[in-house]
């Protein structure tokens, strides 16, 4: 079997790059190294092409012989598309639909494409894969427009398709130096810093984190088994909420670290409970939580402690920046 990942040199792709290499898979997969580190993928054993997915003739090119396509490429910056948007919906409406087209072309079995719980937006909680959608920022519209896109492509060109939707994922490979996302991964690399996290309003939104561990077999479900087809699927725990102050509490006992956290004005359009069922997840994946949020904000220490902390890069432009941007994207406080 052959599989082909978009952003497999990200977080999630080569997590799952190297969870498909373990079942002897051939591996393949496209990265433009934005967000990606080539350090995270064995350039020996996976097929690696440096492009953006938003290139449709290269997209066309290198997706030939493909069985199945993981689409986990994306400028996955919620905050970031109010005042980005145009890099945040290229990204993700054009380089989408760019490799939907391609993997249709040559044929591709199944398609399935991670798009984001920021597609639910302000409703209630939990969120459930049949809500009526409300997102509330140019990122939540951006992938449930894709989503749609691919649903009527695949129906009309008798494609295999899957969503996933997971929702603050954590673990080793995750980029901890980028100021726009992974509050986790920030505060961690702040705190060992011995520097004061920064918190977007009064830290009481209320968040679940999903391990990488507890990811990758659902989306391998989604990939490879032939009774899941035409699914969405929310991927991640619907246990152990936190709020972003007790996410801070819980990490500065973990790390000795005694300074208080520095208080922001709140982020435009930012929801305040964002929490998913896992009914669906448990019922046709076989979802189950086997990391504790404990252990796996352990291991995100012990990875960034292992690899040493970094300074913060501010690889995105800002499009928009006037009195409703964050004090802190343009001060460059991180």
């Amino acid at each position: 079997m052959h599989i082909f990942i978009t952003g497999i040199a990200g977080f999630l792709g080569s997590n799952l790059a190297e969870y498909y290499l373990k079942k002897n898979f051939k591996v393949s997969g496209c990265d433009n190294l934005v967000g990606g580190n080539l350090d995270n993928i064995d350039l020996k054993k996976i097929n690696f092409f440096e492009a953006n997915c938003e290139d449709f003739e290269m997209m066309k090119k290198i997706t030939k012989d493909v069985d199945i396509l993981c689409h986990a490429a994306a400028y996955a910056h919620e905050g970031l598309s109010s005042f980005s948007p145009v890099l945040i919906t290229n990204n993700n409406v054009t380089g989408s639909v760019s490799v939907f087209t391609a993997a249709i072309v040559n044929k591709v079995k199944r398609i399935v494409y991670c798009s984001s719980m920021a597609r639910y937006g302000n409703i209630s909680i939990p969120y459930k894969e049949d809500d009526v959608l409300k997102p509330v920022d140019p990122y939540g519209v951006s992938k449930v427009a894709a989503e749609n896109i691919l649903k009527i492509l695949s129906s009309t060109h008798k494609i295999e398709y899957n969503i996933a939707v997971p929702h603050n994922i954590i673990g080793p490979k995750q980029k901890y130096d980028d100021p726009y996302r992974n509050v986790v991964a920030i505060m961690i690399n702040l705190m060992l810093q011995k520097r004061n996290p920064i918190i977007y309003g009064d830290g009481n939104q209320k968040r679940t984190f999903s391990d990488i561990d507890d990811c990758l077999y659902c989306l391998d479900k989604l990939l490879t088994d032939p009774n899941v087809i035409s699914q969405v699927v929310n991927i991640g725990p619907d246990e152990e909420y936190i709020s972003i102050n007790e996410l801070y509490y819980l990490l500065s006992n973990k790390l000795k670290f005694n300074l208080e956290p520095k208080y922001l004005e709140e982020r435009p359009n930012e929801v305040k409970a964002a929490t998913c069922s896992s009914d669906k997840a448990r019922k046709i994946l076989g979802y189950k939580t086997s990391v504790t949020l404990h252990k796996s904000l352990d291991k995100m220490i012990n990875y960034i402690r292992e690899n040493g902390t970094k300074s913060f890069k501010y690889n995105y432009p800002l499009e928009i920046n006037n009195e409703f941007t964050p004090i802190s994207w343009k001060q460059k406080l991180f």
